[in-house]
């Protein structure tokens, strides 16, 4: 059977709500082929929706339950991890690769892109340097291909792509670096990446006041690649990954359990580090769903009582529970929190800013044991913040040690936040084909959007 050419194109944060007059070109594309709305895998982050994507299983089978978890052999928190082993179940790519030997896969800047068995494939990957420096930079394989794109593009804009200067320039790049790929190596399947609403709508919600020129600006983005791909004759996927609704009240989960007496703190040059593997409990803390590891099991059902009277707290999973959300798997916490519709959870741990550690101010994904959405702010209240970034990146230039210490702590700066199911359908993220006689049913579930996928790069969509 011959393969059909196919793209998919995930645009982070994207809904039928956001679709509309900023949005005419992604408008005109899902009216003349066919979409729905896809119910999303809990917790509906990034890492756990893409990798329910690619392999059609729940988290419980393929391991990711979250952007990151406690490992437990080294009994630390790691987020955004990039090994593909990571990921516990086949991948869409592994299967036509084993059936078809011409199949080809290029994979740009979906999650856990490293080491994996794709044909190509390009991740952000900075540099860190002995002096503490951060250099923007990606891994690629083939490796010469991380030369050419940026020798061609200019290098990666890693500071747009997360931190206080995100902007569209990363998913332009991405999606330039995308084109050159498919003219040089010509993939049957091409998974794209396309950050770019993530950012303002966690920093605004649902304000379309404010969101939207963002929207405008990746729509012209998308309306490239769905140019460039149409003169392909491909089949176009629009996907994206959940939807982000207006959140008001940041639910700080690790000072309750600390007030209760369960959290491991060290103190370092008088600043506060939470102690996973000396904690009798403590959270992880990923959007509207933290992860709780109890090193106590004997205190699990009364401690989830507990928990289960926080104001901000909808849901408590334990045992059974966490069946029904298919995520019994030995990463997974041992109680799971799901926030309300109007709450977010942070990973703070501390009681007085004074004691908060340095990573707290810094824009550290690696560092913190949780989830961190205020890294995309500077501080709102201090006039003289952009002048004192420009004389810390001044002295980082001239050789001299200094911090990036500009992160406000104030979590709430955030107005929008996802993880859990919305409570309206308009707030589902979407999949959107060209195919206009693709089989789409009236909602999809997260687990079978590998199928579909399949559907169209075997040509049955459209049969």
């Amino acid at each position: 059977m011959k393969m059909k050419k196919t793209v998919v194109i995930d645009v982070v944060g994207l809904t039928k709500r956001l679709i509309g007059e900023h949005t005419p070109a992604i408008l005109n594309f899902l009216e003349k082929g066919g979409w729905a709305p896809v119910e999303p895998v809990v917790p509906a982050v990034t890492c756990s929706a893409q990798s329910t994507y690619l392999t059609g299983k729940w988290p419980s089978e393929h391991g990711i339950v979250g952007n990151g978890w406690y490992f437990k052999e080294e009994l630390e928190v790691k987020f955004w991890r990039q090994s593909n082993r990571l990921v516990q179940a086949e991948k869409i790519w592994e299967k036509f690769k084993a059936e078809d030997p011409d199949f080809t896969c290029a994979n740009m800047f979906w999650w856990y892109n490293m080491y994996s068995s794709v044909d190509y494939s390009v991740t952000p990957r900075p540099n860190y340097l002995a002096d503490g420096r951060k250099i923007p930079d990606i891994y690629s394989y083939p490796a010469g291909l991380r030369d050419e794109l940026q020798e061609e593009l200019g290098t990666f804009p890693l500071f747009n792509f997360w931190g206080p200067k995100t902007s569209i320039k990363s998913s332009r790049w991405i999606a330039d670096a995308t084109m050159r790929v498919d003219e040089k190596y010509d993939p049957t399947l091409t998974l794209v990446y396309l950050p770019h609403l993530d950012y303002n709508l966690q920093r605004h919600g649902l304000d379309f006041d404010k969101i939207g020129e963002d929207l405008r600006e990746i729509d012209a983005v998308v309306a490239d690649l769905i140019h460039y791909y149409e003169q392909r004759d491909a089949e176009i996927i629009i996907l994206s990954e959940y939807g982000i609704t207006d959140v008001q009240r940041p639910v700080h989960i690790n000072r309750i359990l600390r007030s209760m007496d369960l959290l491991g703190i060290r103190v370092e040059r008088g600043l506060e580090l939470l102690d996973a593997g000396a904690s009798k409990a403590f959270a992880v803390a990923d959007h509207q769903v933290a992860h709780v590891y109890v090193n106590e099991p004997g205190i699990i059902t009364e401690l989830a009582d507990q928990l289960s009277r926080i104001p901000g707290v909808k849901k408590v999973l334990t045992g059974e529970d966490l069946k029904a959300y298919h995520l019994q798997h030995e990463r997974c916490g041992d109680i799971v929190l799901l926030a309300g519709a109007d709450s977010w959870f942070t990973y703070y741990f501390w009681t007085d800013d004074a004691k908060a550690p340095d990573y707290a101010r810094m824009v550290d994904i690696h560092k913190k044991p949780g989830y961190d959405p205020v890294e995309m702010f500077t501080d709102p209240a201090d006039p003289m913040v952009m002048p004192k970034v420009a004389w810390k990146l001044l002295k980082k230039k001239l050789g001299f040690r200094t911090v990036l210490d500009i992160i406000p702590l104030k979590p709430e700066l955030i107005k929008g936040s996802h993880g859990i199911v919305p409570e309206d359908k308009a707030d589902y993220p979407i999949f959107i084909s060209n195919n206009k006689n693709a089989k789409l049913p009236g909602s999809i579930s997260a687990v079978e959007v590998r199928g579909l996928m399949e559907a169209h790069l075997t040509g049955i969509a459209g049969s």
